[in-house]
């Protein structure tokens, strides 16, 4: 019997999913909501008009033309563009999940309502940047470290003339070179975590290193970038304030302490035209949440040696499972597809996949998010940009009611609840209540990232899709 694969989400680890499941002989739906294959990852200008030097932006820019020119010949692929996920359905009895998906623009208003009842389902969703609030975040002119390089990569267009990057991980050295690109004049790259903490999250056993040492490669690379635009590198160091009156013109740099405090006395300020902040990232959990998977303390979806989550026939793979890099994501997706299509995984693969998770160890205790942001912003700084709500407004809330759940804490102050349903604010706003709340703790950890409806729908086509469903639904059982 021919297994019927259904993949959500077109980038490395879903593409890789897919051709795995082709070679074992499945039938397979990729669902991406992109104009084009590649996801984050792969970010790419369109083919009519792409760039002689396109490899230069991009890792691994030669899989991704095999993997797209593999999955768009082969007649077992179907690739839908534009499909837009906004819910799954937990299966009933021996049925398989129920994916509803509109097809067309994101901002259209005659896309096509579908609904795939696969065999098995394999969320490759991937994850979003995670960035700290700090007052003057929401000027103009400050920019998501990843929105940066999305515009380089995929349109050559700067964000300023000098621009500071600024956060925590490895992911700030590609944006730095994406940005030289484009001609942007980068006048520094500020890490939080400091050297100590570098050292004892990289250098710790450094023999297990050897077997991701193509990191290595990619790193050699990228520091070289820094040393040939003398571009300064600043560890434990963070934006505190960025200022400005139309646009953000300077920021305030501070040293900072282990913990991420600031030292007091340490702030300079340096003049800029734009900021690109990243602090990590954090899984798009949605469509996995809502049909039952598990996940950790951590926020990331529980799997089994082969990608299985706690729900029967679905997997997970990518950032949804853990932040590692496009290796590890290739790897799940590669062991995922394999077994939905019915195979046993290479154990290479699975070797691979497992030193790349030590790798993805490596990361979170060198560049984790610690404790001391808290005292980045002031009462002032807003923390829902969709509600405008202040840091302020959050904490004179959870002290004047106790509030230890959220459920009660957006009620109150709105946050979370705007048109981006608390993907920008929602961790920041969960850590601030949970600080509030002192050992006790949070309720309901993890909340925001709960939405069963993924992805904004309009009441029309909410009503179309009902339709649709109906009369197919009589159609096949008059």
């Amino acid at each position: 019997m021919t297994e019927n694969v259904l993949i959500v989400g077109g980038g490395p680890a879903g593409m890789a999913a897919a051709r795995a499941a082709l070679t074992g002989g499945a039938e397979v739906t990729l669902l991406e909501a992109g104009d084009a294959l590649g996801g984050q990852f792969w970010r790419h200008l369109p083919e009519a008009r792409s760039g002689a030097a396109e490899h230069r932006l991009h890792h691994k820019w030669e899989l991704f033309h095999e993997l797209q020119r593999e999955l768009l010949e082969n007649p077992g692929c179907e690739v839908v563009l534009g499909a837009h996920v906004w819910s799954v359905e937990r299966p009933e009895g021996s049925a398989g999940p129920a994916v509803h998906v509109m097809v067309g623009p994101a901002d259209g208003t005659d896309r096509e309502p579908r609904t795939y009842r696969p065999d098995h389902l394999v969320l490759a969703t991937g994850g979003q940047e995670r960035t700290l609030p700090f007052p003057g975040w929401d000027l103009p002119g400050v920019f998501t470290a990843g929105a940066a390089q999305a515009l380089a990569k995929g349109e050559r267009v700067a964000v300023g003339r000098r621009v500071l990057v600024a956060g925590a991980g490895p992911f700030l050295l590609p944006v730095v070179t994406s940005l030289i690109h484009t001609g942007a004049t980068v006048v520094g790259v500020a890490e939080a975590s400091g050297w100590r903490t570098l050292g004892r999250g990289w250098l710790s056993k450094p023999w297990e290193l050897a077997a991701t040492r193509s990191k290595a490669g990619e790193l050699t690379g990228y520091v070289s970038a820094l040393a040939r635009h003398r571009v300064p590198y600043h560890a434990a160091t963070t934006v505190v304030a960025a200022h400005g009156q139309e646009q953000v013109e300077a920021v305030t740099l501070a040293r900072l302490d282990a913990d991420w405090n600031p030292v007091p006395g340490t702030e300079r300020r340096v003049e800029v035209d734009a900021v690109c902040v990243s602090h990590g990232f954090v899984a798009r959990t949605e469509l996995a949440l809502s049909i039952g998977c598990t996940a950790g303390e951590s926020g990331f979806v529980q799997t089994d040696p082969e990608q299985r989550t706690s729900v029967a026939g679905v997997f997970c793979v990518g950032e949804l499972t853990g932040i590692g890099g496009v290796d590890l994501a290739l790897a799940e997706g590669e062991i995922a597809g394999t077994v939905a299509a019915g195979g046993e995984p290479d154990p290479a693969v699975v070797r691979s996949r497992n030193d790349f998770r030590a790798f993805a160890d490596r990361l979170q205790a060198a560049h984790g998010i610690r404790p001391g942001w808290q005292s980045w912003p002031d009462r002032e700084t807003t923390l829902c940009r969709c509600e405008d709500v202040t840091v302020g407004q959050v904490r004179d809330v959870a002290a004047a009611t106790q509030a230890r759940g959220l459920r009660s804490l957006k009620l109150t102050t709105r946050v979370g609840l705007g048109p981006c349903q608390g993907r920008t604010c929602g961790r920041n706003a969960e850590e601030i209540l949970a600080a509030a709340a002192g050992p006790e703790g949070l309720l309901e950890s993890g909340r925001t990232a709960n939405r069963p409806i993924a992805v904004p729908v309009r009441l029309g086509e909410l009503a179309s899709s009902q339709n649709s469903q109906n009369h197919s639904h009589r159609e096949e059982h008059p």
